[in-house]
């Protein structure tokens, strides 16, 4: 943990020595890399900044304001031998640091959080009296949007599908029509709104579903979706991969 620490610090004053340079780089003549010893300490520098970059505005995000000043002062000293606080002293501040971060960020997961049950609650019930939508006893919210013809898969089954999903907002988070190809997989192995929704589909229909959160991810937070969120889908089925029939058992 100490290791990362320090590499924290170095990366946010490579950070603050940028931003602060930035309008003296403008007037400067533009650097050209020429050796392998140039290219080699300007990736790190740039690694480095590149990847600390979305750290330091999240923390920004959060509210905590980064002091490019003292960023700077730290980096240079720390070069040095001349420190204002020793190693024990910083890392115990880089920890304090740390939890504050991570407090705000579960205070912040928490109102999120609230939010999407208050939300998804709403979108369900006002869905639910929409002309053409079932809701199962699970809860479960399904439409047909085109019929099918072909055979239904079951539960263990592989099955191949065109898929987008969105918050109830409307933000997509996944999409199989972006990436160009469909998605394939046993059906027995994703969420369990999907699980029960897609034994519903023939083959060639498309449908549309409402999937509470008790049936997608529940309280996890996935990153690019919420704790306990609602979750819309448009699914076509495109094929099904019956599974294996177990042969029986020898006498």
């Amino acid at each position: 943990m100490k290791s990362i620490y320090k590499l924290s610090l170095v990366a946010l004053a490579v950070v603050g020595l940028t931003a602060c340079n930035q309008d003296q780089d403008v007037t400067q003549k533009k650097i050209e890399l020429t050796t392998d010893v140039q290219k080699e300490a300007y990736s790190v520098g740039g690694s480095i900044g590149k990847y600390m970059s979305g750290h330091i505005k999240e923390q920004e995000e959060l509210g905590f304001a980064v002091d490019r000043t003292m960023v700077i002062k730290g980096f240079t000293d720390g070069l040095g031998e001349d420190m204002l606080l020793t190693e024990e002293e910083m890392q115990t501040v880089l920890e304090n640091l740390d939890k504050k971060l991570n407090d705000k960020r579960l205070e912040q997961a928490e109102i999120v959080a609230a939010k999407a049950i208050a939300d998804g609650k709403k979108f369900l019930e006002d869905n639910k009296a929409k002309e053409g939508v079932t809701t199962t006893e699970s809860g479960l919210q399904y439409e047909v949007l085109e019929a099918g013809t072909g055979e239904k898969p079951a539960a263990e089954d592989t099955v191949e599908v065109h898929y987008r999903g969105t918050l109830t907002d409307g933000t997509e988070f996944d999409s199989s029509y972006a990436r160009g190809e469909t998605a394939k997989f046993p059906l027995n192995r994703v969420i369990p709104g999907w699980t029960e929704g897609v034994q519903l589909m023939p083959v060639g229909a498309k449908y549309k579903f409402v999937i509470p959160a008790e049936l997608a991810y529940g309280d996890r937070d996935t990153g690019t979706i919420p704790a306990n969120s609602t979750l819309v889908f448009e699914v076509e089925l495109v094929s099904v991969e019956k599974a294996p029939v177990a042969a029986p058992a020898a006498k």
